[in-house]
């Protein structure tokens, strides 16, 4: 297994003023992450800002990757969110279009290009001397757009099959580090309204089997996919959704991965 791959683990966000459940996942994972994501108002529900939680991060040690979408924010609120940032020392951002949200209307004010061009003009303006900006974009396992290629880092869309993850990753000749995505499916349940709700998530039917007579499959899973991408050394190292099972997701990802320094 090769030395620099890293574990970017998603935090669950909070849904309430209440910070507890974050701090003890980011304590917890943190044996083996090596930096946290934190999700915008996660599948269009009102969370947290995730600039104020990567501040609670980065104020426990860790490092942090606050995403930030284009659905919620129009030109003017994505200024007051990168000047929020600048303040509280959070220079690392994952940019997305963001999920159809459950109250009101979608902004069409912004896309995930003109945010990259955005962010670059506010770092070269407001950031000099303190640390530059950078800045990952999300991707599917399909063709990835040319404009793109002005993200620093990437994160490919999660998938259960190593061996489609690979064969994507073989047509990729982006510059930067690609992190491939391994989420933890936690029930049959889970995976049943992954794949109702969105059919390019599908969980294979194997693993749906699995479920259905071991709870801890999905767990099981994601970590035997977390040591094939590691084995590889076809990525920089994986998006890791743990979802609820994060406390068994660290215990086992301890005794296959070095404790970050």
């Amino acid at each position: 297994m090769s030395e620099g791959f890293e574990i970017v683990c998603e935090i669950e966000p909070a849904t309430t003023p209440d910070l507890r459940l974050v701090r003890h996942q980011i304590g917890v994972l943190s044996s083996i992450s090596s930096s946290f994501l934190i999700p915008d108002n996660h599948i269009g529900r009102a969370t947290v800002s995730s600039i104020a939680v990567a501040h609670e991060v980065l104020l426990m040690g860790g490092r942090a990757i606050a995403c930030l979408n284009a659905r919620d924010r129009n030109t003017l609120g994505f200024r007051r969110d990168l000047l929020t940032a600048a303040a509280y020392g959070v220079r690392e951002f994952l940019f997305v279009y963001g999920d159809r949200p459950e109250p009101g209307r979608r902004s069409d004010d912004l896309t995930v290009q003109t945010m990259i061009e955005q962010a670059r003009r506010f770092a070269d303006e407001h950031c000099a001397g303190t640390g530059s900006i950078r800045i990952g974009v999300s991707s599917r396992l399909g063709p990835m757009p040319a404009w793109k290629d002005q993200a620093d880092f990437v994160f490919a869309q999660v998938g259960f099959s190593w061996d489609r993850l690979l064969r994507w990753r073989e047509t990729v000749t982006f510059h930067g580090p690609v992190y491939a995505g391994v989420m933890v499916v936690a029930s049959a349940g889970m995976g049943l309204k992954l794949s109702a709700e969105i059919p390019q998530l599908a969980v294979p039917e194997r693993l749906l089997a699995r479920l259905a007579d071991d709870a801890s499959a999905g767990v099981e899973h994601a970590c035997e996919m977390v040591a094939q991408v590691r084995g590889s050394d076809a990525f920089a190292g994986v998006h890791l959704i743990p979802v609820r099972r994060y406390r068994e997701v660290a215990q086992r990802l301890e005794a296959l991965v070095p404790r970050p320094k």
